[in-house]
């Protein structure tokens, strides 16, 4: 007989999250043929938008898929075969892009730390002293399963001094916190709205600078006439250009009400509110005797705090007890911090601080019932203290 699983209360996540009512407003319109004139207008103006909170100098490319379609799209075609990658690997998906680089280029260098760590600039600037050669860097700025995020602007600027090209997997960084194509010196920019935006999964946001587009351009192997491909979506934000093949229109209308709510908000205000529920929730887990995965707060990302599982607790049942038990779904660890730790998402409509403390008392509970007892009121209070301290 099939167990009957009920819908979660809360879903605090670091991803697919929640969708902002708005966004599941947008998405219940009625479906309009994807050369009608009005969606081909409303395509474009969606496309400015996104430019605009992106603040590209060109119009970004929109794929119509969700950002991991993004970032192996980039890898086949901003990679040539005689290229040499650096890749940076701080966590489980930096190392994972590797993989995908490997297919395409000539060698695959990589700098590697403990994934509770970030990537130290001054080893990027050895790399290119060790290996001038390198022409295109990879890196994941916030590394999800880890909950840490990398110094991209500072990495940035290094990789563009020795005039290589950056790849930036933005994907849950973008919309929580201050970062950008520009100031990160990015050639190719890949983020999405179904994380700190709100909206669900389907979709791939990426800024593209003019060097990359030739580079893409004079890469014979770069993908043409395929889901991968990139150089075919160049010009398809324009109304009077066709599409590859048919967007999903139901998510565009999805992105168009998130870039409404985000830069309708400011994103300035956007990103206090995830920083604040990240503070509140770390502030939390430490007055309860727990530890952030995170070697250290100035690497811990503010859209998704990563809590160390105490010795002799199973993850698996520390998770099943914060949902069956209080009705809240956290997310795990992946690959190498998969039964380590688990994951408490701070990322669009649950980057309000008061989520915090739904999660940490579900969490003590949830420890209380498994036999780890730990002081619940004191987590809480801290972190309404620390959400009181920026008031």
């Amino acid at each position: 007989m099939t167990k009957t699983i009920s819908e979660p209360v809360f879903t605090l996540t670091s991803g697919p999250v929640d969708a902002y009512p708005a966004v599941l407003r947008a998405l219940s319109r009625t479906v309009w043929y994807d050369y009608d004139p009005a969606f081909q207008a409303f395509y474009e103006a969606t496309a400015l938008k996104a430019q605009k909170a992106l603040k590209t100098p060109d119009v970004p490319v929109i794929l119509q898929g969700e950002p991991v379609l993004g970032l192996e799209a980039a890898a086949a075609s901003l990679i040539a075969a005689d290229d040499v990658v650096l890749n940076l690997a701080s966590g489980v998906y930096g190392k994972g892009f590797g993989y995908w680089a490997k297919r395409y280029c000539k060698e695959l260098v990589e700098i590697e730390v403990p994934y509770n760590e970030a990537i130290d600039p001054a080893s990027v600037e050895a790399a290119f002293a060790a290996r001038p050669d390198i022409k295109v860097v990879a890196v994941c700025h916030h590394d999800t399963p880890s909950g840490t995020i990398n110094p991209i602007d500072a990495i940035g600027a290094i990789v563009a001094k020795h005039g290589a090209y950056l790849l930036v997997d933005a994907v849950s960084s973008f919309g929580g916190m201050d970062v950008d194509p520009v100031a990160s010196s990015s050639d190719i920019f890949v983020t999405g709205p179904n994380k700190c935006l709100g909206c669900p999964p389907g979709l791939t946001l990426m800024g593209v600078s003019t060097r990359a587009w030739e580079k893409m351009k004079a890469n014979p192997l770069a993908p043409r006439a395929s889901m991968l491909s990139i150089l075919d979506w160049e010009n398809a934000w324009r109304a009077d250009q066709p599409f590859p093949f048919t967007p999903s229109v139901s998510e565009m209308y999805a992105l168009d009400a998130a870039l409404d709510l985000y830069l309708g908000e400011g994103p300035e205000a956007v990103w206090a509110r995830h920083a604040a529920t990240a503070a509140a929730c770390r502030a939390g887990v430490k007055a309860m005797g727990l530890d952030i995965w995170a070697a250290r707060d100035s690497i811990a990302s503010p859209t998704t705090t990563a809590v160390k599982v105490p010795a002799g607790i199973d993850e698996p049942a520390l998770r099943a007890a914060m949902r069956d038990r209080y009705g809240v779904t956290v997310s795990s660890g992946r690959g190498e911090t998969l039964g380590r730790l688990i994951r408490i998402g701070q990322m669009g409509p649950t980057a309000q601080p008061m989520y915090a403390v739904i999660a940490l008392a579900a969490l003590g509970g949830a420890l209380g019932a498994l036999g780890h007892k730990v002081d619940v009121g004191a987590g809480v209070a801290a972190a309404m203290a620390a959400i009181d301290s920026g008031l």
